[in-house]
C-alpha cells in the first residue's frame, strides 16, 4: 500500500557490528527514494603510514587494521610483496598460511553467528538475553571461537594482531607434536560446528533476494580461503561461464569512489553493484567443500552445492558461515595431518623495483592489496581495498528492499521502531567490519 508523506529515518549509530556508522533513509509517498550507510569513522590512512617503510612491514601494520581479521590483512600484504619479489611460498609453508587463515574464519564466524548475528532472529536485543534463554548455544559459541584462537595462538604468537607471520613465511614453524593439541580440540570443536549448522537452519527467516554480483576468488579444486583467481558470478544467475581475472588486474574492474555521506570509499564491479563474503564463496566454489560440510549444507537447506546450488536470501548468510566454519575445521584438521615440517620457517624475500598485488577471503569478503616497491624495498604506493566497503552499495540496496516491502504491506501502519530493527537486521547480514572499510542503531524518524 501507498500512503502519501515524506519520512526521513536517520539511524545515528550501529550495534552489533564492527565499527560506527549509521544510516539515513527517506521515504517519498510510500517508495523509498533514498539509502545511505554513512560510515563517520575518521579516516585511518594506513595507506599513508605504509608509504616509506620497507618491504617487510606490511603485514605487522596491516593487522591493526582489525583485531577480528588480522590473518587476512597479513596474509594479502605479504602475497603482495611477495609477488612484487618475484617470490613463491609454497609446500609446507603456504599449508601453515592455510591452517592459520582456518583458524580465523572458525573465530571469525562463531563470534558474528553466536554474539552478533543470531539474537536478530531468536527476539533478543542482545548475546546477555540470548545466553539468558539459551546458554548453552552460547557456550558452543565460545568453544568454537577459542579452538580458531588456539590455532591463531599457535601459529601466530597470539589470537590477536599475530607476531609470528612474516613475508616469506613464519620466525618459527611449529614441530608436528605441537599440532597434535589443536587436532584433538578441533576433532571436538567439530560435532560443535556440525550442531551449529542445525541450529541456525532451524531459525525463522524473511523472504529475501539478493540481485547483486557475486565477487569472490576461485581455487579449482579447493574451496578458496587464503589464494585463487578472482571470479564475477553476474546477479545470481549460476553462469558456467564464470569470468576471472587476474588479481593484477583487479583495480580495472573494482573501482573506488568517492560518496559525501562516508568516509569509507564505496567500489563498484565493473560499474555495477556487487557483493563478496560468504554467499559470493558459496555460489562460486560451494562444489569444492568437504563432504562432511557439503552433506551439512544440504542438510541445512542450503541445497546440493555438488550441483552449484547457491543461496540467494541474505537473511540466510548465517546458515553459510555456519557451513564455513564445518569447512574451515575440517581443513584444518587435515593440514594437521599431513603437516610436515619445512626446511626452514620462511624463504629470502629480496626487494625489488616492482610492484605486486595480493587478494584472500577474509571472514566478510575478499581483500585486496597493492604495493609499489623502489629498488631498496622501500614502499612507494599502497592500496588496500577491503571487503566492506566493496559491500557498501549492495547493503544499501538490501535496506531499501526490504523496507520498501515492509512499507507495502503495511503502508502507513509501518511502526518506526519496528522499521529500524528491520535495517539493524539486514545490514548484520553481511557482518560488516566498519573500521576496516574507513553499533547500536538509534532511529529518528521525521514525518511530514
Amino acid at each position: 500500500m501507498k500512503h502519501r508523506g515524506t519520512r526521513v529515518l536517520r539511524l545515528d549509530a550501529l550495534a552489533r557490528v564492527e565499527g560506527e556508522a549509521a544510516l539515513h533513509l527517506r521515504v517519498q509517498d510510500g517508495s523509498v527514494t533514498e539509502t545511505r550507510l554513512r560510515i563517520y569513522e575518521p579516516p585511518r590512512f594506513f595507506e599513508a603510514f605504509l608509504i616509506g617503510r620497507g618491504h617487510t612491514e606490511p603485514p605487522d601494520i596491516t593487522s591493526r587494521i582489525c583485531g577480528i581479521c588480522p590473518v587476512a590483512y597479513q596474509m594479502s600484504a605479504c602475497q603482495a610483496i611477495e609477488k612484487a619479489c618475484g617470490v613463491t611460498v609454497d609446500g609446507s609453508l603456504a599449508q601453515l598460511r592455510r591452517l592459520l587463515y582456518c583458524g580465523e574464519w572458525i573465530e571469525s564466524h562463531a563470534l558474528h553467528i553466536h554474539l552478533l548475528h543470531a539474537p536478530d532472529f531468536l527476539g533478543h536485543t542482545d548475546v546477555v538475553g540470548l545466553a539468558h534463554d539459551q546458554r548453552a548455544a552460547v557456550e558452543r559459541g565460545l568453544r568454537l571461537k577459542q579452538a580458531g584462537n588456539a590455532i591463531l595462538e599457535q601459529l601466530g604468537g597470539r589470537p590477536i594482531h599475530p607476531v609470528n607471520i612474516r613475508v616469506g613465511g613464519f620466525y618459527r614453524t611449529p614441530a608436528p607434536a605441537e599440532l597434535r593439541p589443536l587436532a584433538e580440540r578441533l576433532r571436538r570443536a567439530r560435532e560443535d560446528a556440525l550442531d551449529t549448522v542445525l541450529w541456525v537452519a532451524a531459525f525463522d527467516f524473511p523472504d529475501a533476494v539478493c540481485g547483486h554480483d557475486l565477487l569472490a576468488l576461485r581455487d579449482p579444486g579447493r574451496y578458496a580461503i587464503d589464494s585463487g583467481t578472482p571470479a564475477v558470478m553476474g546477479a545470481w544467475k549460476q553462469d558456467p561461464r564464470l569470468h576471472e581475472f587476474p588479481v593484477s588486474d583487479f583495480e580495472e574492474h573494482v573501482r573506488e569512489g568517492q560518496v559525501p555521506h562516508s568516509t569509507a570509499l564505496t567500489a563498484t564491479l565493473d560499474g555495477r553493484r556487487f557483493l563478496t563474503g560468504p554467499l559470493a564463496r558459496y555460489a562460486i566454489n560451494g562444489r569444492w567443500l568437504h563432504p562432511v560440510a557439503a552433506e551439512a549444507a544440504r542438510n541445512a537447506g542450503l541445497g546440493d552445492p555438488d550441483g552449484g546450488a547457491i543461496c540467494d536470501n541474505p537473511f540466510r548468510s548465517i546458515v553459510v558461515r555456519a557451513v564455513e566454519v564445518v569447512q574451515a575445521v575440517e581443513e584444518a584438521l587435515r593440514l594437521i595431518d599431513g603437516y610436515e615440517p619445512p626446511p626452514r620457517p620462511a624463504v629470502e624475500v629480496p626487494p625489488r623495483e616492482a610492484v605486486g598485488a595480493g587478494a584472500t577471503e577474509a571472514p566478510r569478503g575478499l581483500l585486496y592489496h597493492r604495493y609499489a616497491l623502489a629498488g631498496d624495498g622501500t614502499l612507494t604506493a599502497a592500496r588496500i581495498i577491503p571487503p566492506t566497503a566493496q559491500n557498501q552499495t549492495a547493503i544499501e540496496e538490501d535496506v531499501r528492499r526490504a523496507v520498501q516491502t515492509r512499507l507495502d504491506n503495511e503502508g502507513p501502519a509501518a511502526d518506526d521502531e519496528e522499521l529500524a530493527r528491520l535495517c539493524e537486521r539486514v545490514v548484520r547480514n553481511h557482518d560488516p567490519c566498519i573500521s576496516c572499510a574507513a553499533h547500536f542503531i538509534d532511529l529518528t524518524l521525521d514525518r511530514t
